[in-house]
């Protein structure tokens, strides 16, 4: 039996039908779900929710707190050892500044486009060409070092950062596929375009502070079909630059919009959009919630592709490309020393290059010093054994990361 309660009401067990908004207003992105903690519930609150349905008739039985799992026992590890591959042709460090000025520019860049599509002006598709030519360039160099950077967010300028991560992390999940130098172009040019939309919704919605009511949703969801109109009527742009655009919020088991299309309809360029869209969205600080680390987003996406929501496929190698420990994740040692993650191994997943920044004393250290879990000579060994919340943990990663481009 379906019953309205309020959120007060809410317990661990319950099955929830049906929210008194849509779900794509919190961070679940789901139609129905089972509260397993009492932290989903500070969640649904957060969110502005005050009533919902629940389905009396289902109750979970093995209903636990939502903890941190062993590392050491994660599926994503199998994920990431899963997935191949290629060799980067230049160094990380040797490629981190160049890739620094590129984002940068490709971020002044998106700006300007959604300056002029707000004005009513064509794109300046020479310049977007010309950065993602650029992003090309670096992510067949190291896609790593223009991934890292994908860590870097601005609440105030939330839109501009997110699409330039959206096409940063679609274009290195691109070369961890294999795509030759036009299909990045293609995908790297879509995604970096995909919310232009946005620049024809009102801005009082846009920019709302609180909740969505259900009509302003509405409103909120025909950036899609409005992104797709100005990129076919003021560009020449094929139809693969506008996939990402027009399928980046549909999923594969045709819950998603405008079109509620299912995996057959889709094409490679949507389903990868998908991924990095959300992925990106959740690590992200917005109005209706506060963005999650790194790990446990990716954690989410595996549990969106193992309910049929996203590619598997696609969520595996995407998990391949960032890491199990993202560049800029705060984690503390075996030691009790906390550290922010610099540089990834693939080929070792669990063992990242750290700055230590706190001592097992919790002392804030005057001069951090880097340790590559890899090339340990000193035992025992340190590992990982935690992922903290950076501002819980009183640490900004950009404080440590980003001294070399201030």
């Amino acid at each position: 039996m379906k019953k309205r309660i309020g959120i007060d009401e809410l317990q661990p067990g319950m099955q929830i039908d049906q929210l008194d908004r849509s779900w794509l207003e919190t961070p679940f992105f789901r139609h129905k779900m089972t509260i397993t903690s009492v932290a989903q519930i500070a969640q649904l609150k957060a969110c502005g929710v005050q009533t919902l349905v629940v389905n009396t008739d289902v109750v979970a039985d093995d209903v636990e707190p939502v903890s941190e799992p062993d590392i050491a026992t994660d599926p994503l590890l199998t994920a990431v050892e899963a997935s191949p591959s290629v060799p980067p042709a230049s160094p990380f460090e040797e490629e981190l500044p160049t890739a620094r000025q590129i984002y940068q520019a490709a971020k002044t860049i998106v700006q300007n486009a959604m300056h002029d599509t707000r004005l009513g002006r064509a794109i300046n598709m020479d310049e977007v060409n010309r950065v993602v030519s650029d992003m090309t360039d670096s992510v067949l160099r190291n896609p790593d070092a223009l991934t890292s950077l994908s860590r870097l967010k601005q609440f105030d300028e939330y839109t501009f950062y997110h699409s330039v991560n959206t096409s940063v992390l679609a274009m290195s999940l691109g070369r961890n596929l294999e795509f030759d130098r036009t299909m990045l172009h293609q995908i790297g040019v879509g995604t970096l375009l995909h919310d232009i939309g946005k620049t024809k919704v009102p801005p009082e919605i846009l920019n709302k502070p609180g909740r969505f009511e259900p009509h302003e949703m509405e409103i909120m969801k025909q950036h899609v079909l409005r992104g797709v109109e100005v990129l076919s009527t003021t560009t020449c742009l094929g139809d693969s630059y506008l996939r990402p655009a027009l399928e980046h919020h549909e999923r594969v088991d045709g819950t998603g919009y405008p079109h509620r299309r299912v995996r057959s309809e889709l094409s490679q360029f949507g389903l990868m959009a998908a991924v990095v869209d959300i992925y990106d969205a959740i690590t992200s600080d917005r109005c209706y919630h506060k963005g999650r680390v790194a790990h446990e987003a990716l954690q989410f996406l595996y549990r969106l592709a193992l309910e049929g929501h996203l590619d598997a496929t696609l969520v595996q190698r995407f998990i391949h490309v960032v890491g199990v420990y993202p560049v800029g994740s705060v984690v503390e040692l075996n030691t009790g020393e906390v550290g922010v993650v610099k540089q990834i191994h693939h080929h070792v997943p669990l063992t990242p290059v750290v700055l230590i920044v706190k001592s097992a004393g919790n002392t804030l250290l005057s001069t951090p010093h880097e340790l590559d879990l890899v090339a340990q000579i000193e035992t025992p060994h340190r590992k990982i054994t935690a992922i903290l919340d950076s501002k819980q943990a009183g640490i900004d990663p950009t404080d440590y990361l980003d001294k070399k481009a201030a």
